[in-house]
């Protein structure tokens, strides 16, 4: 018997001084990663400050929003839903939600893409859908 994923709606993400790029991006449809300039390494959660490094030599790049998934976990409850990382085709990994499908279906390595959900405020939250 299938599992169907819940169909919810996510918490808006607060913004902050550190996060305004980002959600701005989410606004306008664009899933955005840090650049680190010194060492040219891309990374996620977008910050203004390099894992890498700790300088602040960043910049923000689209990612194209596809990828696989890398890993993940059902929870079968009331509403079940899927948490999943999923490795960008750029390489960053990035913790999400697998939304609209049978999550009996997931497997690590499906291919993902990007899909941005409304939240219960201004800002879409990017989840993943299989492709």
């Amino acid at each position: 018997m299938a599992t169907q994923a819940f169909d919810r709606t996510p918490q808006c993400p607060g913004e902050t001084p550190d996060n305004k790029v980002v959600l701005e991006g989410y606004k306008a449809g664009k899933f955005l990663l840090g650049k680190c300039n010194d060492t040219g390494k891309l990374f996620h959660y977008p910050r203004h400050v390099s894992p890498f490094t700790l300088s602040n030599n960043v910049e923000f790049v689209e990612a194209k929003g596809t990828g696989e998934i890398y890993s993940y976990s059902v929870a079968r409850g009331k509403e079940p839903f899927s948490v999943a990382y999923v490795k960008l085709d750029e390489g960053p990994i990035v913790l999400t939600n697998i939304i609209e499908c049978d999550l009996d279906s997931l497997k690590v390595g499906q291919k993902v893409k990007l899909k941005f959900k409304d939240s219960d405020g201004a800002v879409p939250v990017p989840m993943f859908v299989l492709a």
